[in-house]
């Protein structure tokens, strides 16, 4: 019988800290080369969305997502993000577990948003803003939260900006205009991408911005002016240059692989991270197959602790 954990399973089973820790040994498993995976592959149906299958290998065991993105679904009363989440043992095969892949997602996102803000951020920082209040919104401001940070909601509907504030009991409060919440020293956009927050010469000194809504052709939060002026971070290279923010600049010839470090290398020590207090840092996310296999790999440690449903195949 192979345990199912849906969504509310999967929040129950791994902890804001946790997934911080895991997504963070992740990365740096895979820029030692312990952990692997292959660039995800989208399926298209655009303009209403496309389905993407995200492979990878790691710590005894084998993953595969398979995702949705459909920005058009609430509108609809359904969610952007739906799919399954199959790990198995890497040494028989077999199944071990399926797992509710927004709630994973979420998680992993959030996770890894706090954790290029802990890493790149300037040394001191305090407040960060988080714009975007959906899903993977909260799951960020749920991270920062767990790490002591004070935090700044914003969002386009005001009232899930306040609902997230109370409900997820954040040591801060909601902007007052998205114009405040992009000014904070650590500013994280989980947006659906389909609208610049940063034209050029809007970034502050010595701010970090973790860009995790642009992960797909065709969405951006930021302009490309205002990002080949930056100092560049990644999750992985071969997927941001193809399918995140840094797409556009590397099309136009602005950047190429020499300006782009990505975040496990600095966490390994194989990179530098920030150099000074007033250089801006960019942290593009375009999410991670070895981020969901380190949060299912704990969701699935504490299957005996959890009331799951159990499949017969």
């Amino acid at each position: 019988m192979i345990p199912f954990f849906n969504g509310r399973d999967v929040e129950l089973a791994v902890s804001p800290n946790e997934a911080y820790e895991a997504v963070r040994n992740a990365f740096v498993a895979y820029a030692r080369g312990e952990w692997t995976m292959q660039p995800k592959l989208y399926v298209t149906n655009y303009p209403a969305g496309d389905f993407r299958a995200m492979p990878a290998l790691g710590g005894g065991h084998a993953l595969l997502k398979w995702v949705t993105s459909f920005p058009g679904n609430p509108a609809r009363g359904l969610p952007t993000v739906t799919g399954l989440v199959l790990l198995s043992n890497a040494e028989t095969g077999q199944l071990e577990a399926v797992l509710d892949a927004a709630a994973v997602t979420a998680l992993r996102t959030g996770a890894a948003a706090a954790l290029a803000a802990e890493t790149l951020g300037r040394y001191g920082w305090r407040v960060a803003s988080v714009v975007g209040a959906g899903v993977n919104g909260r799951a960020a401001i749920d991270v920062l939260t767990s790490l002591g940070r004070d935090v700044v909601v914003w969002d386009v509907r005001r009232e899930a900006a306040e609902a997230a504030v109370k409900e997820l009991q954040v040591s801060g409060y909601v902007a007052r205009s998205l114009e405040e919440a992009l000014s904070c020293e650590v500013v994280v956009t989980v947006t659906p991408g389909r609208q610049i927050l940063f034209p050029e010469g809007s970034l502050r000194p010595g701010q970090h911005i973790s860009l995790m809504g642009a992960d797909g052709p065709g969405k951006a939060e930021i302009s490309v002016s205002a990002m080949a002026r930056s100092h560049l971070f990644c999750d992985d290279w071969e997927q941001a240059s193809h399918g995140g923010e840094l797409a556009a600049v590397v099309e136009q010839g602005l950047v190429g692989r020499e300006d782009v470090t990505e975040l496990g290398d600095v966490l390994a020590g194989k990179a530098d991270g920030r150099r000074n207090a007033e250089e801006v840092t960019l942290f593009d996310s375009t999410g991670l197959a070895i981020q969901d296999l380190a949060i299912a790999k704990v969701a699935v440690a504490k299957a005996d602790e959890l009331d799951l449903q159990r499949i017969e195949l």
